[in-house]
């Protein structure tokens, strides 16, 4: 083997040695910049479980106030997804405020639950009347109804004497044998 094959086969070997053992010093990099994976993970499943909350929240709520939940069953039900939410953001401080500033952590869960209860209710109450994307596309089906029915009257007339062929009211002449369709006009 000369020189040069052997170079080559160096500049391909490291790339590839490289790349094989990155599983090893990959962790200690994560590590060293503050979460590791395990945490990363934890922290994401805790985030969707609290959107998750916060919607059936907002879902009991919907609910009591069109009357679907019993007045003596809401408050029980309400308490304990208030008390998972306090929990999670319990959890969630933990997880994101590990060695920080301790006074920031001071606050109480469950008024914080309440404080975005009370934010998402606002921004519900400050959409117009009018937005609601239901309303609009009730209004769309319904135009459009109207004019199928219109191009549906105006269509079919019923069939040629003589072919069988079907026409329209607007013929004079069968379209298909060209026979006078006088009487039907």
């Amino acid at each position: 083997m000369d020189i040069g094959s052997i170079l080559l086969i160096l500049a391909l070997l490291i790339p590839v040695v490289l790349y094989i053992a990155r599983p090893f010093y990959e962790p200690r990099l994560a590590e060293e910049e503050g979460l590791t994976q395990r945490e990363d993970h934890d922290l994401s499943g805790l985030l969707a479980e609290r959107d998750r909350i916060l919607t059936a929240l907002q879902e009991l709520e919907f609910d009591h106030v069109l009357g679907k939940i019993p007045a003596e069953d809401y408050p029980a039900q309400r308490a304990g997804l208030v008390q998972r939410g306090a929990d999670i953001l319990r959890k969630l401080d933990e997880l994101t405020l590990s060695g920080a500033n301790p006074e920031v952590q001071t606050g109480d869960a469950v008024d914080r639950v309440e404080t975005v209860i009370a934010q998402q209710r606002m921004d519900a109450a400050r959409q117009p009347a009018g937005s609601d994307v239901g309303i609009t596309a009730d209004d769309d089906i319904e135009v459009a109804l109207a004019q199928r029915r219109r191009q549906r009257q105006e269509k079919s007339a019923g069939f040629c004497p003589q072919c069988g062929g079907p026409v329209q009211k607007s013929d004079r002449f069968c379209p298909k044998c060209g026979k006078v369709l006088s009487s039907q006009a």
